[in-house]
């Protein structure tokens, strides 16, 4: 058995009384999780929706909590860290990862970039060794799938497109990634929200397509 760990990040429910406001993102993420558990329902499966429901910003006592020596934390600190903790635990146990997550202000979203800054944590995703030069940072977990499926109001963002300096959500996925114990990544990309046109409407139908034909991919692919 596998364990899917599958982390949304719109603001966005995946239906709304106007559908107009369905997230893209989360509704591509869907034809990929109902592809999965078809072909494999006995899974563990693990949800988040952390642009509903945020993880806190990390803080000044975080980082002292952080810092200090497990044995010499105080109940406080212990408490401070929980949170991470159990996010850390989750992605431990995960297989494959799904991130699903629209492209705000040409980068990730807020909510997950704060679940990002809970689990890159040192001594439990890295570690840090200054007599590896001038890459002292190593991660510390391995194995895993990424599957990135991500939403854009603009289009161009690939290498060569019109817009490739302005990318700044999947490269940032691909470099935390690494810190997540990923070893291989697939990415999946609906654009042209914004125009509303036909490009918008075979990008989505594309991706969620694509989204369904990995995921029969993947589960193939996963150890019984």
């Amino acid at each position: 058995m596998s364990t899917l760990l599958h982390i949304d990040a719109s603001v966005r429910a995946a239906t709304n009384p106007n559908p107009d406001h369905n997230s893209i993102s989360k509704n591509i993420a869907l034809q990929f999780i109902n592809s999965w558990k078809e072909k494999r329902p006995t899974d563990e499966y693990i949800y988040r929706d952390v642009g509903v429901n945020p993880p806190a910003f990390i803080t000044q006592d975080w980082i002292g909590a952080v810092f200090t020596p497990a044995e010499k934390r105080t109940p406080a600190q212990q408490e401070i860290l929980a949170l991470s903790d159990r996010l850390i635990a989750e992605v431990s146990m995960a297989d494959i990862i799904v991130i699903a997550t629209p492209m705000y202000n040409y980068g990730m979203p807020a909510q997950l970039k704060a679940w990002f800054d809970q689990i890159v944590r040192i001594n439990k995703t890295f570690d840090f060794d200054l007599s590896r030069g001038n890459f002292p940072l190593r991660p510390l977990l391995s194995g895993k799938t990424l599957v990135t499926i991500t939403s854009s109001g603009e289009f161009g963002f690939e290498k060569g497109g019109i817009r490739e300096s302005s990318s700044h959500l999947l490269p940032h996925l691909r470099t935390l990634s690494n810190y997540l114990g990923v070893d291989s990544i697939h990415e999946i990309t609906a654009e042209y929200q914004e125009f509303g046109d036909d490009r918008h409407r075979l990008s989505v139908a594309n991706a969620k397509q694509r989204a369904e034909q990995l995921a029969a991919e993947l589960a193939a692919e996963v150890m019984v």
